[in-house]
């Protein structure tokens, strides 16, 4: 994989599994990197947000879709 840059936060671990998910289905490289610290027992999690979602820039406007489209309703 290219060098990764951050694209995206996460807010919570069932939107890094879902992303996670639709990013494997169309084999884009990524990363997902929780921020959770057991020395601080997941204090970074609540004033940072869930990870974060690293990825080649090239990617970066794809996988914004594909975020964006997670939360469309019909």
């Amino acid at each position: 994989m290219s060098q990764t840059v951050e694209i995206l936060i996460l807010n919570n671990e069932m939107e890094a599994g879902l992303i996670d998910g639709l990013l494997n289905e169309r084999n884009i490289p990524h990363m997902i990197r929780s921020f959770h610290d057991s020395v601080y027992d997941g204090l970074w999690q609540m004033q940072s947000g869930w990870g974060q979602l690293l990825a080649p820039e090239e990617h970066r406007d794809e996988i914004l879709k594909i975020y964006a489209g997670m939360s469309e309703t019909d």
